[in-house]
């Protein structure tokens, strides 16, 4: 049975994906966007807070799976996905697979224990980012 917390991720995750031509001219910059007609304080205004909703209802179901969200949008960029329309379904597509996959490993790698799933995504996300960071310097 669904709760409120899903009907809101579902609801604002629905609406970010509809807005993802707006994301797109946001991307261009601010002056670039108001240039093609875009209403730039209300639109940002606007992807925040939907953004924010499914954010907040994502770790109030979830918890702390912090690399999750932080490591799976740069797959998906990596993976071919540049427009945020196609970013977004694809960073939902890979992050459900991510952590189900962890779920798993987590269940399966040390019998009868189990181990959180904040610390296997994390094996994932930590060497990801100090790789991502090393291209940096």
């Amino acid at each position: 049975m669904l709760d409120r917390r899903d009907v809101i991720k579902g609801a604002a995750g629905a609406a970010l994906v509809l807005l993802g031509r707006e994301i797109d001219v946001l991307a261009l910059g601010e002056e670039a966007a108001a240039g093609l007609g875009l209403e730039v304080d209300a639109s940002i205004r606007r992807v925040l807070f939907i953004a924010s909703l499914v954010t907040a209802a994502t770790v109030a179901a979830a918890g702390l799976v912090g690399f999750v969200g932080l490591v799976v949008p740069h797959i998906a960029r990596a993976a071919g996905f540049r427009r945020h329309r196609a970013l977004l379904v694809g960073s939902a597509l890979n992050g459900a697979t991510l952590v189900v996959v962890a779920d798993l490993l987590g269940r399966v790698l040390r019998p009868p224990a189990e181990l959180p799933l904040g610390a296997v995504t994390a094996l994932v996300g930590v060497p990801f980012f100090l790789l991502k960071l090393r291209r940096l310097t």
